[in-house]
């Protein structure tokens, strides 16, 4: 349990159910239509099941429409399914299109400032990280969204980032003990790996302040998270760890779309 309940955004993250249900309706119905007049293939999806944005009345409308899958990114690729001209975009990301032709989105402005940054912010100060933190940064930087999204979460809150990225083992131990990093943001696995490192090495506990690990970008168990907080307890100066479960998509922003609560 944390000591404190800390919010981002109080307003929004505890807003009651029937307002927010509100918000969510309103905001179904500007999708539906942005989709409708915006993007070609959506207008023949729409056209295709005979629905309108008009059919928008309730949440529960949300089966009328189709769902987007990934064969609708590749069928589309590379900016097919944008809603916004080229102009408008400022950043874009992409998958690594291992089974195929990579999944594309593009970000305005907007979305990276008021809608991606803004969600990390929150998923970032429900998993325990808070101004004041140092945050070494072990996600990927690149066309892959781990690292930026991180990264630029952290910044809005006030924790000074670390934009480390994966890899080099010796160096982020290094950084762990030389910058007195106090959370970090990786894979699981990676984690897992830094952990059984430092204890190798046998580094002096003192040195090492982490409390909190922000994990994701691949699948893990409740038996991972376990042994992450032991791992990482076992090795740092608190003797405490909190493993967090942070999951996002591309598709959808990248992380920060949904997050674990220390609560």
């Amino acid at each position: 349990m944390a000591d404190t309940i800390r919010y981002w955004n109080k307003e929004i993250e505890t807003m009651p159910r029937a307002q927010l249900q509100d918000l969510q309706l309103r905001r179904f119905k500007e999708l539906a239509r942005r989709c409708y007049t915006k993007v070609k293939h959506y207008k023949q999806k729409f056209t295709d099941m005979k629905i309108t944005p008009d059919d928008v009345k309730t949440l529960d409308d949300v089966k009328k429409f189709p769902i987007t899958v990934k064969t609708d990114l590749r069928d589309n690729y590379p900016f097919g399914l944008f809603a916004e001209p080229m102009e408008n975009i400022v950043r874009i990301h992409a998958s690594s299109g291992t089974t195929g032709k990579p999944t594309v989105v593009g970000y305005t402005k907007h979305d990276i400032d008021d809608v991606w940054t803004e969600t990390m912010a929150r998923s970032l100060v429900c998993a325990g990280v808070w101004k004041g933190d140092v945050v070494q940064n072990a996600y990927g930087y690149g066309l892959f969204t781990g690292g930026l999204g991180a990264h630029f979460g952290c910044e809005r809150i006030g924790a000074a980032v670390i934009p480390m990225s994966g890899g080099n083992t010796e160096r982020q131990i290094m950084l762990f003990q030389d910058f007195g990093s106090t959370v970090l943001t990786a894979t699981p696995s990676f984690a897992a790996y830094l952990a059984e490192t430092i204890k190798q090495q046998k580094i002096d506990k003192k040195l090492i302040k982490l409390h909190t690990g922000v994990f994701g970008a691949e699948f893990w168990t409740e038996k991972m998270r376990e042994k992450l907080e032991s791992a990482f307890s076992e090795v740092n100066a608190t003797g405490k760890f909190n493993a967090i479960d942070i999951y996002g998509l591309s598709e959808i922003e990248g992380p920060g779309m949904s997050n674990e609560c220390i609560l």
